[in-house]
């Protein structure tokens, strides 16, 4: 039985990624910040959301002790910032600045590698935060990569569908051309290794891959001694009916989760390559699943902007913070995309409360009646009017209701009047030589920092020409002065 504890719905944009650490949750999106939640209840932490990237945050993924956090973006950085603090520890730039897509680090937190759309990948050392190496690995986007249990090896995964083996100075093993056809999403390792199961290896893993063909793939990835590496096709699984977009092991390497343009989620046994569970619970794309080291949790992050926390058991056994979930929903708010704050009813309100983790407002709240209208309009003055004399309470619920308001902003505009680069509603939109629409800033600040090629299918802009595309202002304009 999988069942849902806990949606998150604090990101203003689509969802990228999820990862967690023994006693964290970190979720990125394409609104160029990373949230972080405590376990124990699942509430924000007081350091969240981390602001650092100049746009969209494509990956994110915690060290092996939990100390760090690493996210990277499409600005060609990687930031690692401390898990406790919230503070950005250093900024690890891609040498030919291209946008990047993914990112891990070695299971012994002895290297960082990060996937670039220009093909190339950058390998760092960790503790020292120094460039070792940036070498090309393909001729197309590089957007999934992982390393072995052992560290020893790196697989790469690009918009061409090739899945590739490397040694950690970026030496290629083996290449698994058209693994997936119309490209490779994602790739995950089990965390370990293969024991006498395959007789003469010195090295053998697990590793699954997904992609555009709507196909989850297990390998196994083994070296014998004195032998070239090789790449055998397990499993190949086709419980979704749309293209892959993420996919991830268990701790203890029996399950495979995997998220998909289908909407749905998808638990397969990685042993026997069974299907054991289909979730649906998301309105959109399910673009990010990550499993929790040491809980039976599994998160899911979508395109409707929302993090879904799923419990596999028997349900039972609840924690005491899933319990304080159950009585706060009562029921169901009807989402923030669904129902205008100004239009929330005082119960509505009240089940926001709860699922903000401000539980202890909800007797204020209701003695004083405040409904949608009242909520929006709470400010310092009138929160103290309440009787909110905790500084810091009071701060978070301003800090939230910002939030909400922001978030409620940016689901009304259609997606066509934002920026693909900045996901932000566009005041000067222009055309570039990719026939997309950007805002002019943006698309010309993508161009001076090197970046030729368009952001959109990484294929080269013929010309730096930008066109005023004046029937979209014109668009973005009247919808403006509808709100």
């Amino acid at each position: 039985m999988v069942s849902i504890i806990r949606t998150l719905r604090h990101h203003t944009d689509e969802i990228s990624c999820c990862a967690f650490s023994p006693s964290l949750l970190a979720t990125c999106s394409a609104d160029k910040t990373l949230r972080l939640y405590n376990t124990a209840d699942f509430s924000e932490l007081p350091s969240s959301p981390l602001s650092g990237h100049g746009y969209g945050v494509h990956c994110c993924g915690f060290s092996t002790c939990g100390s760090y956090l690493l996210s990277c973006s499409t600005d060609g950085s990687v930031i690692v910032w401390s898990s406790d603090t919230g503070e950005a520890a250093a900024v690890l730039q891609h040498p030919g600045r291209s946008p990047l897509r993914v990112c891990a680090l070695a299971p012994d937190d002895s290297s960082l590698l990060a996937g670039a759309c220009d093909g190339t990948v950058a390998l760092w050392d960790f503790p020292s935060k120094t460039l070792r190496r940036c070498s090309t690995v393909s001729e197309a986007s590089v957007v999934a990569c992982c390393f072995s249990p052992c560290g020893q090896f790196f697989v790469t995964g690009c918009t061409h569908g090739d899945l590739k083996l490397w040694a950690v100075d970026i030496s290629l093993l083996h290449a698994e051309k058209d693994a997936h056809d119309l490209g490779v999403t994602c790739c995950s390792a089990a965390p370990q290794l293969e024991v006498g199961e395959f007789d003469g290896c010195c090295v053998a893993f697990r590793l699954a891959s997904c992609g555009q063909d709507s196909q989850l793939k297990i390998w196994i990835v083994s070296q014998r001694e004195g032998a070239a590496c090789t790449m055998k096709l397990l499993h190949t699984l086709t419980s979704h009916s749309a293209p892959v977009l993420s996919c991830a092991f268990s701790s203890d390497g029996d399950l495979v989760v995997s998220g998909s343009v289908d909407k749905s989620v998808a638990i397969h046994d990685a042993n026997l390559g069974t299907l054991l569970n289909t979730l649906k619970q998301h309105d959109r794309y399910v673009t990010a699943v990550a499993l929790s080291p040491t809980m039976p949790w599994i998160a899911t992050g979508s395109m409707d902007r929302s993090v879904n926390v799923w419990r596999i058991g028997d349900g039972d056994s609840r924690t005491a913070a899933e319990s304080r979930q159950t009585v706060c929903q009562g029921r169901k708010l009807p989402g923030h995309s669904r129902l205008l704050v100004a239009d929330w009813s005082e119960e509505d309100v009240q089940t926001w409360l709860c699922e903000e983790g401000l539980e202890e407002l909800v007797d204020n709240f209701k003695a004083h009646n405040i409904d949608g209208p009242e909520l929006i309009q709470l400010n310092k003055e009138t929160a103290a009017e309440l009787g909110i004399e905790s500084v810091g309470l009071r701060g978070r619920l301003l800090r939230k209701i910002e939030a909400l308001k922001a978030e409620q902003s940016g689901s009304e505009a259609p997606d066509e009047f934002l920026c693909p680069i900045t996901r932000e509603l566009m005041k000067d939109p222009v055309i570039a030589a990719d026939g997309y629409s950007y805002e002019r800033e943006s698309i010309e600040s993508w161009i001076r920092g090197k970046n030729k090629t368009s952001p959109m299918t990484n294929l080269p802009l013929q010309t730096t020409l930008l066109t005023p595309n004046r029937s979209l202002k014109t668009a973005i304009t009247r919808w403006k002065s509808s709100q």
